[in-house]
C-alpha cells in the first residue's frame, strides 16, 4: 500500500511539473506601456527588454537589454532599473548608430535594428535612432523615438511590423496630424500614440485623435500580451 501511495505522489509530482514546464515555455510575450516614450517588454522565455527607460514603474523584473533611443533625460534614466541579470547589454544610441551606419543586434532571444529617427526641432538625425525589435516567431515592436517622418518609414512599411509606436507631441517632434501620415507609410497592424504630452505619461484626449484605421490606445501603467 506504501509502495502504490508512493507511485501515485511521484506520479502527480511529475505531472504537475511538466504542466508547469509547459506553462513556462508556452507563455505569449508581453508589453507593459509605462508612459510617456518608456516600454517593458517581456519574452515568451522570460527575458527582460527596457526601452527609453524614464516614465512610469515596473522597473522592478530584472533586465536583460537596455535600449536609449538618444540623450535627453526623459529617455536615458538608466539609473531606474537597478535589477539586472548577469550579461545585461545597455545599447545606447551612441553604439547603435556610429560614423553613420546603423546596426543590427542578434542577441538570440530578439533582434534589434537602430532605425532612423530625428528632426529639424531638437532631435539631430545623425545621432538620434529608433528600434525595431523583433522576437522568436516574427512579432516584431517598432518604437519611433523623437522623431518626424523620416526616409526610412516607407521601408518598414513593407516589414509588416506587428506593433508601432508614434511619438506625436507637436512640440519637440512630429504633431498629430504627421503621425498619422507616418502611421500610413508603416501600416502596422496595430498603430499605437505615445510620447503625446510633455510632462504627462498619457493623454486620452490627445490619443483618441490619432485617428487611424489600425489604431491601439494603451494607457499608462497597462500591459498587452503580444500576438
Amino acid at each position: 500500500m506504501r509502495i502504490l501511495y508512493g507511485i501515485c505522489c511521484a506520479f502527480l509530482l511529475l505531472a504537475a511539473a511538466s504542466a508547469a514546464s509547459a506553462e513556462g515555455n508556452g507563455a505569449a510575450p508581453r508589453l507593459l506601456y509605462q508612459g510617456h516614450g518608456s516600454l517593458r517588454i517581456v519574452t515568451a522565455e522570460g527575458k527582460v527588454i527596457y526601452v527609453d527607460p524614464y516614465a512610469g514603474e515596473g522597473y522592478d523584473l530584472p533586465a536583460d537589454l537596455i535600449l536609449v533611443s538618444h540623450g535627453h533625460q526623459d529617455h536615458n534614466k538608466v539609473e531606474l532599473i537597478e535589477n539586472r541579470r548577469d550579461g545585461c547589454r545597455v545599447i545606447y544610441n551612441t553604439d547603435a548608430l556610429a560614423e553613420g551606419e546603423y546596426k543590427t543586434y542578434d542577441l538570440g532571444y530578439a533582434t534589434v535594428e537602430a532605425v532612423q529617427a530625428g528632426n529639424n526641432r531638437n532631435h539631430d538625425i545623425s545621432v538620434c535612432v529608433g528600434w525595431l525589435i523583433t522576437l522568436p516567431g516574427g512579432i516584431s515592436v517598432y518604437a519611433t523615438g523623437d522623431t518626424s517622418t523620416t526616409d526610412q518609414m516607407a521601408e518598414l512599411g513593407s516589414r509588416d511590423i506587428h506593433y508601432a509606436f508614434f511619438v506625436c507631441d507637436g512640440r519637440f517632434n512630429m504633431d498629430m496630424e504627421e503621425a498619422v501620415a507616418c502611421a500610413g507609410l508603416v501600416h502596422a497592424r496595430n498603430s499605437i500614440p505615445y510620447h503625446m504630452s510633455p510632462g504627462k505619461l498619457f493623454d486620452r484626449e490627445r490619443a483618441e485623435l490619432f485617428d487611424v484605421p489600425n489604431r491601439l490606445i494603451i494607457e499608462a501603467g497597462e500591459e498587452i500580451t503580444l500576438e
